[in-house]
């Protein structure tokens, strides 16, 4: 190991293969382009092959074709809540408009009013304005009574309903699960009634994480314990008001209210009730935990600290999410036109009742495959870039012995150092998740579509799979960041840091289990927190509105929202605890504090090991009296028993948890928990007792 002596380029043939498949990517663009697929995705096109707002040529065979809708420039839908849920398009005759209605038209004469006032007409081609109320065809020809009113969605020239109902139906293509569809017009009526609350909930979310971050830079010595208080406390607080609520909206009078209102009080009341015995049950779980861990938080204390000290020097870390989030908003916007564009690309080709559809035949008919990998990959090698230059801005800081000596800007120097040589080393670790997730998402989506119609020993096989790929990427991904690390310290290729680090990683298996258990917990606690305290808000916000809104489907968006951003901003912390015990194990086992070979550690952790050998010494684990020796964290025997209880908590916490969330047999419950205890942690644990009567001999520091 040369911490940030030489650097040179690593893994340049995944480099070119990335590169290559970047080019892939754009050329579907360019082909949907090329195709005329962005035309008839921005300008809109009817039943009959017309794109709206231009000229068109006739095709063979197809009536209606080749119209001039030079002065059409909106589609418009006959029926345009008609949805067919299982191919999720709108079964509806689609004609070019001069203009969407924006009031409801209840009568036929209505529609002919607006068509002779707007020339707008919303009936066939085939039917002329004046005809609109005498023709027998009308009812056909022309749109489903009463025509909702709609606008033009911003620049994609479709007529798009705004009642709320009928975005309801919308979304029972999405929400099949949902059987009372008044029970989703409700929830969807709730949220957009809300949506002012939900955007300042959201708001708040993001400004408690931001304070978060800030009181960790500053306060990281005694940060777990006030975590560890406060959620505590919020915890019991909010299981508290949630049912002091409940027992409140229960007492509450309900003669003199309407029976829409009863209705949606009872709704209320009963997700009161779903989230009081929730909010307890997870209570009584984060206390038996924190139990547990109470003893394992002196390590945990150390790196906070030093990873306090990181955030002194590097700032700029704070922003990672930001650009992160921002690159991937970026994508996702281009991988979702691109597969826009691809939906209406292709040959015209005339289906059984008459109408127009674009599809692509041969092999090009297999490029949104090709397109759904790039998600994936690219998706992974924009999160692996934040990681490595994480990565490299902490091993910069932790390797520099005279911390005035850093660069100006770490992170953009690490940035520098990822475009300049390690390119291909992100691009290899991001194909390797990629390999793991595709047939995790197959086998999800088999699953999906297979529920309710295997037998039970199937469905068993089938989790069991999915939760082995599922843990499989969880280690490859824990790996593959230590890698990262391993290949900004050496500036080796992919497979020579994953190996490396590998070893480290072995070697201080025992710790690694106790540091990601409890810091990953406390990093936890701290996602609580800001749920907790935005879900309170977004209860005592929305409590003065349920007389005439289900706040259920807004309480549940904001929750989710907070815990998403929580997590973007805590998981910059924890990688770089994760970056900082790497650091701090390879330089414990190459320094032993001689000259020549001094420490890089900072003083909080040399502190650490000291009180950790003390500790052990007067516990009559020490050797010779006047020798210092750089003993392990906890004793093997010691980290091994708590690695078991830990476990045994987790089979219990797992069946607990499928036995009162899923509709299935306890036996099948029981079998894949077991399933994934036997094959998952219990083979860990062996691994780590085995380490334990194999770890190399301590290194005496004189």
């Amino acid at each position: 190991w040369k911490p940030l002596e030489d650097r040179s380029c690593t893994d340049i043939p995944w480099l070119l293969l990335f590169i290559l498949f970047c080019i892939g990517m754009g050329f579907i663009c360019g082909f949907s382009i090329a195709t005329g697929a962005a035309a008839r995705l921005v300008s809109g096109y009817d039943s009959y092959g017309n794109i709206c707002g231009q000229k068109n040529t006739k095709l063979e065979a197809i009536p209606n074709s080749g119209m001039d809708h030079t002065q059409r420039k909106y589609v418009f839908f006959l029926d345009p809540c008609n949805l067919d849920l299982i191919n999720r398009k709108i079964k509806s005759v689609a004609l070019c408009v001069a203009a969407c209605p924006r009031q409801e038209l209840k009568t036929l004469s209505d529609v002919q009013k607006f068509a002779e006032m707007n020339g707008s007409a919303l009936c066939s081609y085939n039917l002329k304005p004046s005809e609109y109320t005498t023709s027998s065809k009308s009812s056909v020809l022309c749109p489903k009574l009463p025509v909702p009113a709609s606008a033009p969605i911003p620049f994609f020239h479709r007529c798009a309903p705004v009642n709320i109902s009928c975005y309801a139906k919308f979304a029972e293509a999405l929400i099949t699960f949902v059987s009372d569809n008044s029970v989703l017009h409700r929830l969807i009526s709730g949220v957009m009634t809300s949506k002012e609350i939900i955007l300042g909930l959201c708001l708040l979310s993001l400004v408690l994480s931001m304070i978060l971050m800030v009181i960790i830079r500053y306060i990281s010595r005694v940060l777990v314990w006030i975590l560890t208080i406060l959620v505590i406390l919020g915890s019991l607080g909010g299981t508290g008001v949630l049912w002091w609520l409940y027992a409140k909206q229960r007492r509450s009078p309900k003669e003199t209210i309407t029976p829409e209102q009863l209705q949606i009080a009872e709704d209320n009341l009963r997700a009161l009730l779903i989230y009081a015995i929730s909010a307890t049950v997870f209570t009584v779980i984060l206390f038996l935990i924190m139990l547990v861990m109470r003893k394992r938080v002196a390590l945990t204390i150390a790196l906070f600290h030093v990873a306090g000290k990181v955030f002194i020097h590097l700032p700029l870390l704070v922003f990672q999410p930001f650009w992160t989030f921002f690159a991937l908003v970026l994508f996702w916007a281009y991988w979702i036109m691109t597969l826009l564009f691809l939906g209406t690309t292709g040959s015209p080709v005339q289906n059984e009742q008459g109408f127009v559809e674009f599809k692509i035949s041969g092999p090009l008919q297999y490029m949104w495959w090709y397109h759904v990998v790039g998600l994936i990959w690219i998706s992974e090698f924009i999160l692996a870039c934040q990681q490595m230059t994480v990565a490299g801005a902490v091993v910069t800081y932790y390797f520099t012995r005279d911390k005035r000596n850093l660069p100006f800007t770490p992170i953009l120097a690490s940035v520098n150092r990822l475009i300049r040589y390690h390119l291909g080393t992100v691009a290899k670790g991001s194909f390797i998740i990629t390999l793991v997730k595709i047939p995790r998402m197959i086998l999800m989506y088999i699953h999906s579509q297979l529920k309710g119609k295997e037998n039970a020993c199937a469905r068993c096989v089938l989790k069991s799979c999915i939760c082995c790929l599922w843990c499989l990427e969880k280690c490859l991904n824990y790996l593959n960041q230590n890698a990262y690390t391993a290949t900004a310290i050496n500036s080796t290729n992919f497979c020579t840091s994953a190996k490396d680090a590998f070893v480290i990683l072995v070697e201080n298996a025992l710790r690694v289990a106790t540091i990601n258990t409890v810091g990953d917990f406390m990093l936890f606690l701290g996602k609580v927190l800001i749920v907790c305290s935005t879900g309170l808000a977004g209860i005592m916000l929305l409590n003065y509105r349920q007389d005439y809104t289900v706040w259920v489907l807004p309480l549940i968006i904001v929750c989710l929202f907070a815990f998403l951003v929580a997590h973007c901003f805590l998981s910059i912390y924890e990688m770089v605890v994760d970056v900082l015990f790497l650091c701090f194990a390879i330089d414990t086992k190459y320094n032993d504090g001689s000259p020549g070979r001094e420490f890089y550690m900072d003083k909080v952790l040399m502190e650490f090991v000291e009180n950790s050998r003390k500790a052990m010494k007067e516990a009559g684990k020490g050797g010779v009296a006047d020798a210092r020796e750089l003993k392990p964290m906890v004793g093997g025997d010691e980290e091994v028993a708590a690695l078991q209880e830990f476990h045994f908590h987790f089979l219990s916490l797992s069946v607990f948890t499928d036995c009162t969330s899923s509709g299935e047999a306890f036996v099948i419950c029981i079998t894949q928990d077991v399933l994934l205890f036997l094959f998952v942690c219990l083979p860990i644990t062996w691994m780590a007792e085995f380490l334990s009567q194999l770890r190399p001999p301590s290194v005496k520091v004189s």
